[in-house]
């Protein structure tokens, strides 16, 4: 694959806007928290947040005229990631009307993309699953590489867990 094929993951993503927040989400219930932080925050700081999702032609959804045996092409996959996403927050949206929001489906790795992404970002957010006691005293390999590596700000969040 060339460098200029759209489905390489090679191909640069346009970072957000100067000053915006960015939300790394996946479908998680821990990528709903983040969310749910990164909203509060935007809120107070009267910040817009980008909300980003990667993935991949095995992670993206069928688009809804998809048949058996049609190949739906790059855009379209990249229509079904947005169109799900949107899905998946909308509830979670009512209850921030003031922030400004926007969407972005990022083809490829998840750190390297909200990496890209959020380079003149004002805060990345992201969500660490804490896969059990060992795992709670590690980031997951996302949120590991986006603190190692990311140009702005990060906050991992972790949901409460219940006593």
């Amino acid at each position: 694959m060339t460098q200029d094929s759209p489905v390489s993951d090679e191909v640069p993503l346009e970072p957000a806007s100067p000053g915006r927040m960015i939300a790394g989400h996946d479908g998680s219930a821990c990528a709903q928290y983040a969310l749910a932080t990164a909203l509060e925050l935007a809120d107070q700081l009267h910040t817009p947040v980008v909300i980003v999702r990667a993935w991949s032609i095995a992670t993206a959804p069928r688009p809804p005229d998809w048949t058996f045996g049609y190949v739906p092409s790059v855009q379209e996959l990249e229509q079904a990631v947005l169109d799900s996403l949107a899905a998946d927050v909308r509830p979670l949206l009512e209850r921030f009307p003031d922030v400004e929001i926007s969407y972005q489906a990022a083809h490829g790795g998840p750190a390297k993309r909200l990496i890209e992404v959020s380079v003149s970002a004002r805060m990345l957010v992201v969500g660490s699953r804490g896969l059990g006691a060992l795992a709670e005293m590690m980031l997951g390999s996302v949120s590991d590489e986006v603190v190692r590596r990311a140009r702005c700000p990060v906050l991992v969040t972790k949901e409460p867990q219940a006593d």
